[in-house]
């Protein structure tokens, strides 16, 4: 819990940081404690952003996010357009594996999950839309990291690297080669870095086909079928170039 910010804006911000996907519903007892406010300032703030509609109370009593800030979010330009160009694309491709197909972005040193299309086959993950990770624990991340700005790589490399499973690559040498090989190669596999259950196959989305990289598309599956790796290759990078192609064209139209 870090300590409650002085500012009216400040203390709404604090109330709103307190729901994420650990914690999706709260009392108002506990808001004031993960906020460090004040029990008759969280319930205010709390009021305020209700009649707005930002949280909404549930039967049990408790807050959670309300309608409001959802649509409000959803319109976010960064990925508002990444989503549209790419969710067909994504569609097809769901279409020729049947597994879960991810598309996220970098923010910061995190991964942030913007857009899924999974079947009621597809392994279980522990992503979902708008959840965050380091950037170095999964693969999809390790794709936007070795095309991220050299200090973002340097912080990332320099900070204690947290293993997920007994296979997470947490040595900083051995991730900067791998960080080398991901740069050179157009298509990453990683075998249970997150999850025991599951790989991925990843491969960065550009704007233009050899624009900057804005994106990341993946295919995760169970790891009992890792050697399907190879034949998702041609189908995910396909898709790749798709959305990079219409990124490109979309961006030119705009200038």
């Amino acid at each position: 819990m870090s300590a409650p910010r002085s500012t009216a804006a400040g203390k709404v911000l604090d109330v709103l940081a307190a729901f994420d996907r650990e914690h999706p519903s709260q009392t108002l007892s506990e808001i004031a404690q993960r906020t460090g406010l004040a029990l008759s300032t969280a319930h205010r703030v709390v009021t305020e952003l209700a009649a707005w509609g930002a949280l909404e109370r549930g039967e049990d009593g408790s807050w959670h996010v309300g309608l409001r800030l959802w649509e409000i979010a959803s319109g976010c330009p960064r990925t508002q357009i990444l989503r549209d160009v790419a969710l067909p694309f994504m569609q097809d491709l769901y279409e020729v594996t049947h597994e879960n197909i991810q598309l996220a972005v970098r923010e910061g040193s995190e991964l942030v999950f913007v857009e899924r299309i999974a079947g009621h086959r597809s392994v279980e993950l522990l992503t979902m839309v708008g959840s965050r990770f380091p950037v170095s624990s999964t693969g999809m991340g390790r794709v936007l990291l070795a095309h991220a700005p050299r200090d973002v790589q340097e912080e990332v490399l320099e900070a204690p690297l947290r293993a997920w499973t007994p296979h997470t690559v947490t040595d900083p040498r051995t991730l900067r080669t791998q960080l080398d090989r991901i740069r050179r190669e157009q298509v990453f596999v990683s075998d249970r870095q997150l999850s025991e259950t599951t790989v991925a196959v990843a491969t960065p989305v550009r704007i233009g086909r050899t624009g900057p990289v804005s994106a990341v598309l993946g295919v995760v599956f169970t790891a009992r079928d890792a050697s399907r790796a190879g034949r998702l290759r041609e189908p995910l990078l396909r898709a790749a170039h798709g959305i990079s192609d219409e990124l490109g064209r979309r961006t030119r139209t705009t200038v």
